[in-house]
């Protein structure tokens, strides 16, 4: 009678590992080191691409930029510490000022006028029809090589060309872009924003796509004009296209030397002399890698310190890349 009235105790609901027991064995050791061996087999040919053309070339360099080396007899390698750094820097070197910092203005100039040209252009395009057409004609220099369209905006640049040409139909004087040392940089960095603005329109327009249409619905509702709507939808909600654009804008021009060789060849003196563009005269011109694997370190820390402070700007106002 006494038992009746007791309740009987619940069924303890099986554990994880109690489940794992019931549902099927756990893979046994050996199990789990075959799988592991097929995955890494299947990685070897990405990690072994990895190792070859990136972490070799990477040791190889640091080791060089703590030597002397004039390049092809490795044997001639001679250790010096940190020498070549404390070169880049001492007095009378021309790497920090005016190299590093032309190099920096023309990072700077290249993103801030094709991050405004592109934002102002795909705006415009996303309210227009044929929007394939006039991505396509935006993006051609892209595809365009960078040796035909330094010469072609060398020719321009000319005093006889098309730009003096148009300030001369305005009443305004010729001007010596590519000769004289206070319109150089600028001239060649108006080139590159121009060359690099297709690449951003792309990225911004499907930025705008993705705007929800209910927002400038709204917006028109409550009778706002193009330019709030602009100001306070369409810029914040491009935020992340944003940081895309700036973070790959910033390091393109960190890194260019191409179209500065066709245009000016680092001229006149050095006005247009970047970074990139010193470390391959240093290796290629004068023989000295070590100088020029410093400069690459240099450069590689310049690239890192801008990126990482760009994601902190961004990612304080709420945005992640």
């Amino acid at each position: 009678m006494v038992n009746a009235l007791v309740p009987e105790r619940a069924e303890r609901a099986p554990g994880p590992r109690s489940a794992a027991r019931v549902g099927g064995a756990r893979p046994p050791s050996g199990h789990r080191r075959r799988q592991a061996v097929v995955a890494y087999l299947f990685l070897a040919p990405s990690l072994l691409f990895f190792a070859v053309f990136l972490v070799l070339p990477l040791g190889f360099a640091l080791l060089l930029s703590m030597s002397r080396w004039a390049g092809f007899d490795l044997g001639a390698i001679r250790p010096v510490g940190l020498d070549n750094f404390a070169d880049l820097f001492a007095d009378g070197s021309t790497f920090l000022t005016p190299v590093l910092t032309n190099t920096l203005l023309f990072a700077l100039g290249t993103v801030a006028l094709a991050l405004a040209g592109s934002v102002v252009v795909a705006t415009c395009i996303d309210k227009l029809r044929f929007q394939g057409l006039w991505r396509t004609l935006y993006f051609l220099p892209i595809v365009t090589t960078v040796v035909a369209v330094g010469n072609v905006w060398k020719y321009m640049y000319e005093p006889g060309g098309l730009v003096n040409g148009a300030l001369n139909a305005l009443g305004l004087g010729s001007v010596a872009f590519l000769q004289d040392p206070d319109t150089a940089l600028p001239a060649v960095v108006v080139v590159q924003a121009w060359a690099s603005v297709g690449s951003a329109i792309l990225v911004l327009t499907a930025g705008l796509k993705s705007v929800p249409g209910s927002y400038y619905e709204a917006a028109a509702l409550d009778g706002a004009g193009p330019v709030t709507v602009f100001w306070r939808i369409t810029l914040p909600l491009l935020r992340p296209s944003l940081l895309f654009v700036c973070i790959t804008q910033f390091l393109t021009g960190l890194q260019s030397f191409a179209l500065i060789i066709v245009m000016t060849k680092g001229g006149p003196g050095d006005a247009t002399d970047v970074a990139a563009l010193r470390m391959y005269q240093q290796a290629f011109s004068y023989g000295d890698w070590g100088t020029a694997s410093a400069a690459a370190f240099v450069l590689f820390t310049v690239v890192l310190v801008v990126t990482l402070v760009q994601l902190w700007i961004f990612r304080r106002k709420g945005e992640d890349a």
